[in-house]
């Protein structure tokens, strides 16, 4: 593997295809990469580092660029331990190295690891010279943390962009854009941005701005692959993200406990369909809510089914609302639909969340029961009233 990114630039990262749960939460079916980098000039400097349990792999890749005791600077972009784990190994083994962060996250490193010597906040926009390489820091804050800063390497135009840019995904042999076919990283890298970064689509896009003078040739995140090929595809798909705009089609997500909101899902698919727009169908009480979250912010079209349930929502789809509502997500065409046994509750409390949400909701289908061949004849309508509204735009 070619872990010599730029002339004097290396990749000293690992692979974690052990970890079950990114944060406790998110689902990593095919594992997630810890991007650390050497900048090596007259003097060295290390960006970034991995979690804990993998800090004695990340000294061992170091050494076959240089001695780790030769290392002047530890650039913290981000203090979330899987990107800082492996600093209090660092520091006794370059004792003489300092730590160089934003501000913001000074105490956090004091609290964090009991690091508050040797540390030297950076001011956003300033620069270091290591002889031979430039580094410049720019604060990016709450991408995805308020501590969060991007450093570019200005003589062989290397941005390291932290969490911006990022994806799930271990780098299976290879670490470059034009080594792979991107369209297969693509969803773990979007389900990445809707988990971890989706809530703070604001300063995405200020980030986005605020980095856009710089020449830059390569984009070396934190996490997945480095694009050196095309780093302009990369920073396109955050922006478009960023911006919710969703493609022209309608993800459909419902639940069901005896098979009858099942029966009604599939009419209002077909209903979809008949006006000629793309649909994905997913039940929600099988697939991981990290999963449903990054198919929401896929399509533009969102159509919910659940039964009533203690008078209520079924409980995973209202898990997915509280998430989704957590998250941020906007400018979504929505319709509703439902069944109940004795009293209704499912589908107006569907509706009345999305609006909360901001949401258009363009359609409501609720029914006692087993549907009837006339409910399943208003569930292919709502279908069909969700796709003109995605359709047209």
């Amino acid at each position: 593997m070619d872990c010599e990114v730029r002339p004097g630039i290396h990749w000293v990262g690992v692979n974690d295809r052990a970890t079950d749960l990114f944060e406790g939460l998110w689902p990593l079916p095919g594992g997630v990469s810890y991007n650390s980098y050497l900048v090596v000039g007259e003097k060295v400097a290390l960006i970034d580092s991995v979690k804990a349990q993998f800090s004695e792999e990340l000294v061992e890749n170091i050494s076959r660029v240089v001695d780790p005791g030769r290392i002047d600077f530890l650039v913290v972009n981000h203090m979330e331990p899987d990107h800082s784990g492996a600093l209090p190994l660092l520091r006794r083994l370059a004792r003489g190295a300092e730590v160089l962060c934003t501000p913001a996250a000074v105490p956090m490193l004091a609290r964090f690891y009991g690091i508050d010597q040797g540390v030297r906040a950076v001011e956003d926009g300033s620069e270091l010279d290591l002889g031979g390489k430039r580094l410049q820091f720019y604060h990016i804050p709450f991408v995805h943390w308020p501590e969060t800063m991007a450093t570019f390497e200005e003589t062989q135009g290397v941005l390291f962009s932290c969490d911006a840019f990022g994806g799930f995904q271990a780098l299976d042999g290879v670490l470059y854009d034009d080594q792979v076919d991107v369209a297969a990283y693509e969803d773990e890298i979007l389900r990445y941005f809707s988990n971890i970064v989706g809530m703070h689509t604001r300063p995405v896009l200020r980030a986005i701005e605020r980095l856009a003078g710089l020449q830059v040739r390569v984009i070396a995140p934190s996490h997945g692959l480095i694009w050196r090929g095309n780093p302009g595809h990369i920073v396109d798909l955050y922006a478009r993200w960023a911006r919710m705009e969703g493609r022209a089609e309608v993800t459909l997500v419902y639940g069901s406990m005896y098979g009858h909101t099942r029966r009604m899902a599939e009419a209002v698919a077909r209903g979809v369909r008949k006006e000629g727009v793309p649909v994905l169908v997913l039940d929600a009480s099988r697939v991981h809510v990290s999963y449903l979250i990054r198919e929401a912010w896929k399509r533009k079209g969102l159509i919910l089914g659940a039964p009533t349930y203690d008078g209520g929502i079924f409980p995973p789809l209202e898990q997915l609302l509280r998430m989704l509502q957590r998250k941020r997500l906007k400018g979504r065409v929505v319709g509703c639909f439902g069944s109940y046994g004795w009293h209704g509750g499912a589908v107006g409390r569907l509706a009345s969340r999305a609006g909360e949400l901001g949401w258009k909701v363009v359609g409501e289908a609720g029914f006692q029961g087993a549907p009837t061949p006339e409910d399943l004849a208003a569930g292919e309508e709502l279908g069909r009233e969700v796709a003109r509204h995605v359709r047209e735009g």
